[in-house]
């Protein structure tokens, strides 16, 4: 097995075949890609799967979402946290949005590559999506106030789930001055709770229920 790979694998034993190939597959795709379009810092490539796989996959740490559940990944970039969490929930939907069109470009190549079937990709402002989702997931791509704002209509009421509908959205640092600005109702879940590397030790999951 691949050194890559094992960080995954050490966390998440339960990986079936087709999960481990495609996540083996997403050195090769995202170096490719990346000499294309610049999606991750060429410093991060050769760190994929600790500080952009794994601390995706820090989502289902904390939730285990349930088949059919639905999820809107905000400002995905090149598909973090959602090409991941796609990978590994292969029974639940993925939307994934940002307003940059080449990075979809790079997501739609991707997920086409690796036969992903439960993700769908769109050039979009969050703001201007129609649907509503269960969760919305995103990576530090604003502060918490002003990304609730483009979300709070995007959550359905309908609840199956194991936490109640709302935001899982991962980030790093000092939050405390974001938080209290935020104003409302939230959960702090420490990713060095579940995984031991360093670069977790700042590093958060937000939960904000609706």
């Amino acid at each position: 097995m691949p050194a890559d790979i094992a960080i995954l694998t050490k966390y998440f034993p339960k990986l079936t075949e087709k999960q481990r190939e495609q996540f083996e597959q997403l050195q090769e795709l995202y170096s490719f890609w990346n000499n294309q379009i610049n999606v991750i810092s060429r410093q991060d490539i050769e760190n994929l799967y600790e500080k952009h796989i794994l601390h995706s996959l820090g989502i289902a740490k904390v939730l285990n979402f349930k088949h059919g559940t639905e999820i809107l990944d905000v400002g995905t970039g090149g598909g973090f946290p959602g090409i991941p969490l796609a990978i590994l929930f292969p029974e639940c939907q993925f939307h994934l949005v940002d307003s940059i069109g080449k990075k979809i470009k790079v997501v739609t190549e991707v997920a086409q590559a690796l036969g992903l079937k439960n993700l769908t990709a769109q050039h979009e402002r969050a703001e201007n999506v129609a649907s509503d989702f269960d969760f919305i997931v995103s990576r530090a791509v604003t502060r918490l106030k002003p990304f609730y704002g483009w979300v709070q209509n995007k959550v359905t009421k309908n609840q199956f789930n194991d936490m109640k509908n709302g935001i899982l959205y991962l980030k790093g640092g000092d939050l405390q001055e974001e938080l209290d600005e935020f104003g409302k109702k939230y959960k702090l879940y420490n990713l060095s709770d579940y995984f031991s590397e360093e670069f977790f030790e700042t590093k958060k999951v937000v939960y904000v229920p609706f």
